[in-house]
């Protein structure tokens, strides 16, 4: 886990999924007087592997080719468009859904049987691609008992950061309502009240 997801409290069993998620900050709002700036932390194969190797996602001596990060970087982007959708519609955007699945093939999952008792998903793969699989069985298994559903991107065009829905009804629209929700309630206020006077001077 990163220090974010720790600090979000994103369960274990998501983390690498909203790590990688978030690899690509598009924050671009004003806080404070201070403009955030925009990274991303796959700018390179070589930071790519950096990556990988803090979580422990690269397999000793693999190396990070370009191609291999331009189907990381294929992968990201559509592991976003399709978290960026409300859970309820996610499944029926037919081209989302095609596409996504089109790439998750390149990261084929073995069912393997633990020394402890019970399974786990392990990457098929043996290249230095094989790590990203452990995000694609956290895609997996959030699916299935449901917690993806509480992995969403902020509703503020501004952020679009990923985040973790703890709320109880699972509603939340922005990462933080304090920041993201005040600007965004404030901005529709203001563009409220310019309506209303545009429309009183008519």
């Amino acid at each position: 886990m990163s220090k974010l997801s720790r600090q979000f409290k994103v369960p274990d069993e998501l983390a690498n999924l909203y790590d990688f998620a978030n690899t690509l900050d598009l924050r671009h709002f004003t806080h404070h007087g201070v403009q955030h700036p925009q990274s991303d932390e796959l700018a390179s194969a070589k930071e790519f592997a950096v990556w990988m190797r803090q979580r422990g996602l690269l397999l000793v001596d693999a190396r990070v080719s370009p191609a291999m990060l331009a189907t990381a970087l294929e992968l990201r982007s559509l592991i976003r468009d399709y978290l960026q959708r409300d859970p309820s519609e996610r499944s029926k955007n037919r081209d989302s859904v095609r596409s996504l699945n089109k790439v998750l093939k390149l990261f084929p999952l073995l069912a393997t049987a633990k020394d402890d008792g019970g399974m786990v998903l392990k990457a098929a793969r043996d290249d230095a691609l094989a790590g990203l699989s452990s995000v694609v069985a956290e895609l997996y298994e959030g699916s299935r008992d449901g917690t993806l559903d509480r992995l969403k991107m902020c509703a503020s065009d501004e952020c679009r950061r990923v985040f973790f829905d703890r709320s109880k009804p699972a509603t939340r629209r922005w990462c933080m309502s304090s920041l993201c929700g005040n600007r965004m309630k404030t901005r529709n206020y203001r563009e409220r009240q310019r309506n209303t006077y545009r429309n009183g001077n008519t």
